[in-house]
């Protein structure tokens, strides 16, 4: 498959590294010459300078032999130009990345087949953090009746110092740990894995058990009704206006003092703060309590990091930060931030969906691993329907998590079978990706 991808800002240069690791055939373009030669050093990929919408560049990239474009500059116009040039050139599919409303509303037959908003998306992942507050990830499967959901584990955790079989025998409820992130390291669980403090688990549980999942993981959770936002961007809009849906409180700070002129006269129920948000002082004058949360959504990585961790010094029930580097994620073990979040991730999860297609019908990908979680319907002539798990001949980098069958869902034994049209939920790493489309795709 050649993939050619326009743009390699955070989120093409994240999907050109992700994609070309797997083996496909991609291709980037991108105007910028030292941002051009800043990628091709990093990733397996051709990159070409140039205008992703003009017709001599797509040609140059190969577009009439491309299955797929996808549009991620930073420029919204650029994106829907660069798809409708290259559907006229014979690419069956694209993608772009657009964030103007008017703009969507008028990309009828510019040949653009499905439209991403990262903000968007990043937005509805902290606000559902922010609704079970201490967990670092949740992701939800099987139209959200079964659930992944992440958190890192602390000395008294009932997780902690077992093996997963034995503690899984001696509980009441069904769940899986599908993987344990330690020290960087992705390690796909098995029954004899042993988790470890400060361990970032993700465990599949029904939706139900999910508040049952956090305990049983360590993760003290505590009702939100007020949550400071430090920021004055998109993003941080996008999050004021849904939590507020939510009947959440909403505080915004930031240091722009223009930023915050204007956000104040759009939205008369935020209050909007112009300060220093790093300064303790402002959060303390701000009664910090166990009922708030504090998100860090500025564009400054440091910034946001500082904010949460004053924050959960202060007594914040939670706290949630935005990163562009996920190189961070992974050091957060132990700093006072529960979650982070990203825009590249959410804008790669929607789009890594649809480069799968057929019978992968979702994917979501995480801060601190290159593994992904996926739901795949498994095909009547594959070879696993009628077989036990513990018979299947499964790829040592993969686990499955969770089935949505005919309406209900299960977390599978070694003993549960497989039958065709399942959905099963996947936890993947890279090398194992293609091996479990094989197997149940038929």
């Amino acid at each position: 498959m050649r993939i050619v991808i326009v743009g390699a800002g955070a989120v093409g240069s994240y999907l050109a590294a992700r994609l070309s690791s797997e083996g496909l055939d991609v291709v980037v373009i991108e105007s910028d010459e030292r941002h051009a030669a800043k990628l091709q050093e990093s990733v397996d990929a051709l990159v070409i300078v140039g205008n992703g919408a003009s017709p001599n560049t797509l040609e140059e990239a190969g577009i009439r032999k491309a299955d797929l474009l996808i549009a991620v500059s930073n420029s919204d116009g650029a994106n829907a130009l660069a798809c409708h040039t290259a559907r006229t050139m014979g690419v069956r599919r694209t993608v772009a990345r657009i964030e103007d409303q008017e703009l969507r509303s008028g990309l009828q037959g510019l040949g653009v087949d499905v439209v991403i908003d990262p903000g968007e998306m990043a937005a509805r992942e902290i606000v559902g953090l922010l609704g079970h507050s201490g967990v670092s990830d949740l992701v939800e499967f099987a139209r959200g009746e079964l659930v992944l959901v992440g958190g890192i584990t602390r000395a008294r955790s009932a997780i902690v110092g077992r093996p997963l079989s034995a503690l899984r025998s001696s509980t009441a409820w069904d769940w899986v740990v599908a993987a344990v992130v330690r020290h960087g390291e992705t390690i796909v669980a098995r029954g004899d894995t042993v988790i470890e403090e400060h361990d970032h688990v993700l465990l599949m549980t029904i939706a139900e058990n999910l508040d049952r999942a956090a305990e049983f993981m360590g993760v003290h959770q505590q009702r939100v009704r007020r949550a400071i936002i430090v920021g004055a961007t998109r993003l941080a809009e996008l999050t004021a206006n849904q939590l507020l849906h939510e009947g959440v409180d909403v505080v915004m700070v930031d240091a722009d003092a223009d930023r915050c002129r204007s956000l104040a006269e759009r939205h008369d129920r935020i209050l909007v703060l112009n300060a220093d948000p790093t300064d303790p002082a402002v959060l303390q004058e701000l009664g910090v309590n166990n009922k708030d949360a504090v998100v860090g959504l500025t564009g400054w990585d440091h910034v946001n990091a500082l904010s949460c961790m004053v924050g959960k010094a202060l007594g914040a029930a939670t706290s949630v930060a935005r990163f562009n580097r996920i190189s961070y994620v992974g050091l957060l073990g132990g700093t006072g931030i529960d979650a982070a979040v990203s825009a590249r991730l959410a804008a790669a999860n929607a789009i890594l969906r649809f480069v799968r297609r057929g019978r992968i019908h979702s994917v979501a990908t995480f801060k601190d691993t290159d593994a992904e979680a996926i739901e795949i319907e498994v095909s009547s002539n594959s070879d696993a329907v009628g077989r036990a798990l513990s018979d299947l001949n499964l790829n040592s980098g993969a686990i499955i998590g969770g089935i949505h069958r005919e309406g209900d869902v299960l977390i599978p034994h070694g003993g549960t079978e497989i039958q065709a049209r399942d959905r099963l939920i996947l936890f993947a790493l890279p090398t194992a990706i293609h091996d479990v489309e094989q197997l149940f795709a038929g």
